[in-house]
């Protein structure tokens, strides 16, 4: 009776304490801006099975995978346990064993897993302070995985106790054949004290290690599944970003400084953060030393939420600590402006958390409101809003290459089906219109992936149209350096012209145009079919408009474009284009597709300087140059300047080409 008492006023005390820490979480949480995360249950339900149930995500390690599946599944089937101890310390000898033959199947699922976690956390325990992993390399974060290791090994050592104990008194229920064994190893006799310390052991580790978990990085054991659940992934389009509503008066910050600028999902992500470290191990800017480290932003964002918002939540005025701010004293900008916006860390997160988002917003807050950003920028936002480019060319220059296509055309005997939609006055009549962007206007290289691009489609007969000087940036480059006011405007002028010709069917040679007109134009009230040129090229061979011959015998390695890649799942038509041109082998750089690494031109970074570590296009240069191929093909206008630009510098620019799937599919046309 005694010891029921007195398990009794310790499970309420401990499950008040809990109850009490997840009260106050929720409440911080509140801190953020409000936004609605229940639509798409059904698809919800099916990520929450995938990724935060069977873990999918953790075997893009298989290791580190195999271990915590080991140890999360290990917990998941030993939940019956935990609920039969708290049951027996109001009824003895408490089983579940009523279920008859389900329960000996529990019981040696149970037995299985129990000595599974407990080999797989002693390894986890060595492999903390021998052979450590770069990423879990910090030892700030030491210490805690090593309490939490330590109290998962407690809960099986005291769990296998019991079970011996139970064999060794002739108690024990249902089937645990590796206990019976390592009993008929042992031959011990049982006792009812040893079995009632375990017992109680068992019991005061869980509720410990459960009243622990708020105040550590391991509360992603509780966040985990609802943060996967709460993901936009499969719901929304991938890595995009939600625009402002300027016409919103009631706004008064653009972007985030602190935590009640982001919404509470994104406060969330940081108590979800796992510090695992994937997301550092991928990120190019990390990787070639710079100072942004995608795991601190995220933790860093947890530690201002719980640092300011039991002060937001009891409205204290006087603490030094609202004097601070998320920006600039616990993230720098520094940080925030090395970002590529490649989306690797999103894309190794086993727990969905979206970085990019943040980093934007905060980018935001720089930009529109504190006007604290690169001084290259000051040059890029002049040319924005002067030029409607990046580039310094006015919007005549947008015609120049179709007056070079078309002289081109003659020369080479190519009928050119080529149409000025100001002279069409609709796109009705026309298969596609092709958006040329920027770069394929002005940059005189990539020019030749332009014009390459429309000889293909006047061979084959493709009627396609050009908004020559109509055509203005597609706001890419200014909604991913914060300057969200800016881009709207050339998305909401593209979006009057779009519709003033009706048009319908978009073909871009650009990723970063892809992803803005076919997966951002829609937020601002436009539908349209927007394909990239790999992809539609690959459609002219599968409706045989075009023909090619295997003249090409190099050997040849492709870059999988962030944009293109990551943020659109084109990854095979490439390699397929390559394969139809070429009877040369087609090698793989050490990463690549969902696993490729950046060029270093995203997020703006194609207009800025690198003055920190190494240039993120000469590590990717040197994976090129590794795989001794002879071209390297891109899909991308930034990714061919940056590689073009690292094999200058590595001074291969003479012995290895860069080319983009148009120009070797077009060199090898019938």
């Amino acid at each position: 009776m005694i010891n029921t008492i007195i398990f009794t006023v310790f499970l309420v005390l401990a499950f008040g304490f809990f109850i009490y820490s997840m009260r106050n979480i929720i409440l911080y949480l509140k801190v953020g801006k409000d936004e609605n995360r229940m639509n798409n249950i059904g698809k919800r339900i099916v990520n929450t099975i995938q990724i935060a149930l069977l873990q999918s995500r953790l075997f893009r390690s298989r290791l580190a995978g195999f271990l915590h599946v080991s140890i999360f599944w290990g917990f998941c089937a030993l939940l019956l346990v935990v609920l039969e101890g708290f049951i027996e310390g109001f009824i003895p000898d408490f089983s579940f064993a009523f279920l008859g033959k389900f329960y000996s199947l529990i019981t040696v699922t149970q037995d299985f897993f129990g000595y599974l976690v407990f080999a797989v956390v002693i390894f986890s325990l060595v492999r903390r302070y021998i052979g450590t992993p770069e990423r879990l390399n910090d030892k700030s974060s030491r210490p805690d995985a090593t309490f939490i290791l330590i109290m998962i090994l407690l809960v099986m050592i005291t769990m296998i106790g019991m079970n011996l104990e139970k064999t060794f008194l002739g108690t024990t229920r249902g089937a645990r054949p590796i206990t019976r064994f390592i009993a008929g190893i042992i031959n011990g006799e049982g006792s009812e004290t040893m079995y009632h310390f375990f017992w109680w052991a068992h019991n005061v580790v869980i509720l410990v290690f459960m009243n622990y978990l708020p105040y550590s990085k391991h509360f992603h054991v509780i966040s985990s599944v609802p943060n996967t659940f709460l993901s936009n992934f499969r719901i929304d389009r991938k890595n995009i970003i939600k625009p402002i509503n300027f016409e919103d008066e009631s706004i008064q910050q653009y972007g985030a400084k602190d935590i009640e600028d982001l919404t509470w999902k994104q406060l969330l992500n940081g108590y979800t953060c796992t510090e695992c470290g994937r997301c550092t191990e991928v990120c190019p800017a990390n990787s070639t030393g710079k100072l942004l480290n995608p795991k601190k932003i995220i933790t860093q964002i947890r530690k201002r939420t719980m640092d300011k918002g039991p002060l937001v939540v009891k409205k204290t005025e006087s603490d030094p600590i609202l004097e601070k701010s998320l920006v600039h004293d616990y993230i720098s900008q520094e940080e925030l402006w090395a970002c590529t916006t490649c989306a690797a860390c999103v894309e190794e997160c086993p727990v969905m958390i979206d970085h990019l988002t943040s980093i934007v917003d905060m980018r935001r807050n720089l930009t529109m409101m504190e006007s604290s950003f690169p001084n290259e920028l000051n040059t890029v936002f002049k040319n924005l809003e002067n030029n409607e480019s990046p580039w310094a060319f006015g919007a005549e220059a947008r015609n120049e290459w179709i007056e070079e296509f078309q002289d081109e055309s003659v020369k080479e005997g190519i009928g050119s089906t080529l149409v000025r939609l100001s002279n069409a006055g609709s796109a009705d009549n026309l298969d596609i219109v092709f958006w040329v962007g920027c770069a394929g206007a002005f940059d005189k290289r990539y020019r030749n992936v332009t014009k390459s691009f429309a000889k293909i489609l006047s061979k084959a007969g493709i009627k396609f149209g050009v908004l020559g000087s109509e055509e203005k940036c597609n706001g890419d480059t200014a909604r991913r350096l914060g300057n969200e006011f800016l881009a709207q405007q050339f998305i909401t002028q593209n979006t009057e012209t779009f519709k003033r010709y009706n048009i319908k069917k978009v073909v871009t040679t650009c990723p970063h145009c892809l992803h803005s007109l076919k997966n951002e134009y829609p937020q601002f009230g436009i539908e349209m079919d927007v394909v990239h040129h790999s992809d539609y090229i690959q459609s002219l061979f599968d409706n045989n408009k075009i023909s090619a011959g295997k003249h090409n015998n190099e050997k040849l390695t492709y870059h999988d474009s962030c944009y293109l890649g990551r943020y659109n799942n084109i990854y095979d038509s490439p390699r397929t284009l390559i394969g139809k041109v070429s009877s040369g082998e087609l090698v793989e750089m050490k990463r690549s597709r969902d696993k490729g690494f950046c060029c270093g031109a995203g997020g703006g970074r194609m207009f800025m300087e690198e003055t920190e570590g190494k240039r993120i296009n000469i590590e990717r240069t040197e994976e090129a140059i590794d795989t001794k191929a002879s071209t390297v093909c891109s899909a991308c206008p930034f990714c061919m300047t940056m590689l073009s630009d690292g094999l200058k510098a590595k001074e291969k620019s003479e012995e290895i080409k860069i080319k983009d799937i148009s120009e070797i599919v077009l060199e090898n046309l019938k």
